[in-house]
């Protein structure tokens, strides 16, 4: 049994939004860090992964669609991947953080303190690009969770914070570190014995100065886009669809 757990979704390889998250005195102090995938797709794959790594064993490292595809792209298992700077970020991580990318699991489950067994995905628990939100109706929740024997369930995905009650299981997203939607912050939780959204602010100017040496050729655009969270919460809703990506 764990007493304190920091979740962090969709980091999305931007070095300096992961970097507030990890000075935050809770995380620092948190027993376990968990990832809940979509680690290194983005501007800073190398350095992100080589960050967490050196973490050692706090880190309980999950899959994200985003990082199965980077795999996939890599050993030749696809000709594309649907977000282009998926497919530079691709290129740049090396042959042993591919391999462990490859390696990671979809699915891990963890007793923590006030909460019992929790299970921690990307999309769903049956799978890692599935698509809910905080308004999925109630007969698509018991489809998702049909099967599972924890009563709280974290999951990412879409880069928008939530908890809600579905079916007597309570349901966590932490939103995202890297690429918010709706307003500029690293989004994160802290769970145990409760469950706690958090934000850290960080200066998004000199983010977007450092994440702009990275050589993507299209950094300026994506980097204004999402380090200042461009897209709001109700554009993010209305473009996602019931059970995929974006629209």
């Amino acid at each position: 049994m764990v007493s304190r757990v920091a979740v962090l979704s969709d980091i999305h390889a931007v070095m300096p939004a992961l970097a507030a998250v990890l000075a935050e005195p809770d995380v620092r102090a948190a027993d376990k860090i968990v990832l809940t995938g979509d680690i290194a797709a983005g501007p800073q794959p190398e350095a992100v992964l080589d960050t967490l790594l050196d973490l050692g064993d706090r880190v309980v490292w999950l899959s994200g669609n985003a990082d199965r595809e980077i795999v996939e792209f890599r050993r030749g298992q696809r000709d594309q991947i649907p977000d282009e700077i998926a497919m530079w970020a691709a290129d740049r991580v090396r042959d042993d953080q591919l391999d462990f990318l490859a390696n990671l699991p979809h699915t891990r489950q963890l007793p923590v303190e006030g909460l019992g067994e929790v299970l921690f995905c990307h999309g769903t628990p049956r799978a890692d690009d599935e698509i809910v939100l905080v308004e999925t109706n109630l007969d698509r929740w018991a489809e998702v969770l049909d099967g599972m024997d924890a009563k709280t369930v974290v999951c990412g995905n879409t880069h928008m914070p939530f908890v809600r009650l579905a079916h007597g299981t309570l349901v966590v997203n932490p939103g995202s570190v890297g690429m918010p939607y709706g307003r500029p912050g690293a989004h994160w939780a802290l769970l145990g014995p409760g469950v706690d959204l958090r934000r850290t602010l960080f200066d998004v100017d000199a983010a977007i100065a450092d994440v702009r040496t990275c050589g993507y050729p299209g950094i300026d655009e994506w980097s204004d886009f999402f380090l200042r969270a461009r897209a709001t919460d109700v554009e993010a809703m209305q473009a996602f669809s019931g059970d995929g990506r974006w629209a």
